[in-house]
Order: C-alpha cells, then structure tokens, then sequence
C-alpha cells in the first residue's frame, strides 16, 4: 500500500490542526506527519534601501504569497510601511492594479509568481538573479548588486526625466527667439546654421552631465 504525501503551506493542513508557525507542512492520506522549516536570507542592503525610500517619502509594502506572520514579522524588522500577505499571483495582480489607480507604483520582484504583476506596475523592477519570466515583465533590471542600485535607478530616472524637459525648454525658447530673428533678416544664413549648431552642443553637454551628476 502506498499512501499519497502532499507538501504545501498550513492550508493543507487538517481544520482542528492549530500550529501554523512553520513553511512547509507534510501530509500523508490527509494526515499530518510532519513539517519543513525553511528561513530567507534577507539582503543585507535591504534595510539601507528601504530606509532610503523613507527618506524620500516613498511609502513601502511588502506584497506577498506568505504567511502573514512571517510577513509582519520581516516588516518589522524592516522597517516597511504596510504588510499584505499570503496572496496569490493573481490577488498581487489585482492589488498593484488599485494601487496603480491611486497613483504610480514601482514594484520589486524576483519569482515567477511576481511576473504578472511586475508587467501591470507603473515601473516594474527585478534583479539580475531573478527569474527568466520575471525579468522579462520587468521595465528595469538591477545589475551586479542587486537592491544596492535601487536608490542609483530611482534617482538616475528622476534626474534623466528632468533633463528632458530642460532640453525641450531650451529647445523651444531657442527656436522662438532666433526664429524670428532669422526671418527679420538679422543673421545670415551662416551664421543662422552655427547658431542653429551651437544650441545642439548646449542640449547635448546637458544631456552629458548625468554622467557626473550626483543623482541620489
């Protein structure tokens, strides 16, 4: 005779079954008999970064298919904002959908389950480590350092979105003043054309100082 064992999380377990302090939970012809403890390793630049995004008054969630126990209790050492556990990847799809509609959301995510939800986010974010799936639904990948370059991306993106409207700004005072000028007949056509040049180089050095800006 060879019973059935099934391995999954406290909901396998029978109703009158009350410790569901563990991950994993074994059991065999619908009978418990045993479970597996198994511990994430947290990042050791997590706290740095989340602390971070609380210094730009960016609020944090920690959006996830585990145990709302074992949630709260990284949350608080964390530090994060709001804890929304034990969610399936369509439930995460739903909830980034409604906090899409409240307002932008970046989410960070590594496994096939944050897939769905990484593609719906207004900037989905994954590591270089993480899943094929995952990075594939994501808009930025961090490389090397995993969330060590969250603060770099969020801070270069900002900073490279400024940049472009100083350069449509530029661009368009530029043209509105030498436009007319040109037509008047003040400038020659040479000296229209360098002036013309002249105003590409200015856009193109301001475009280069995000090289050595500091950006976050």
């Amino acid at each position: 005779y060879i019973g059935i064992y099934i391995a999954g999380s406290f909901k396998i377990l029978p109703q009158n079954f009350t410790d569901n302090q563990h991950n994993i939970f074994v059991t065999k012809n619908g009978s418990f008999i045993g479970w597996i403890d198994v511990a994430d390793e947290i990042r050791k630049e997590a706290k740095e970064v989340i602390d971070f995004l609380h210094s730009k008054n960016i609020k944090t969630v920690l959006l996830s298919g585990d145990r709302k126990e074992k949630c709260e209790a990284l949350a608080q050492q964390l530090g994060i904002n709001e804890v929304i556990a034990e969610q399936t990847p369509q439930q995460k799809l739903e909830k980034i959908t409604a906090l899409n509609a409240e307002q932008p959301t970046a989410m960070v995510g590594d496994g096939i389950n944050d897939a769905p939800a990484l593609a719906k986010a207004s900037l989905g974010i994954s590591l270089s480590d993480a899943s094929q799936i995952a990075m594939q639904s994501s808009d930025v990948i961090l490389m090397n350092h995993g969330l060590k370059n969250l603060p770099y991306a969020l801070g270069l993106g900002k900073h490279t979105n400024i940049t472009i409207k100083e350069n449509l700004f530029w661009a368009f005072a530029y043209n509105i003043v030498a436009i007319p000028i040109a037509a008047f007949g003040f400038l020659t056509p040479t000296v229209a054309a360098l002036a013309m040049g002249f105003s590409d180089i200015v856009l193109a050095l301001n475009s280069v100082r995000l090289f050595v800006k500091k950006v976050y």
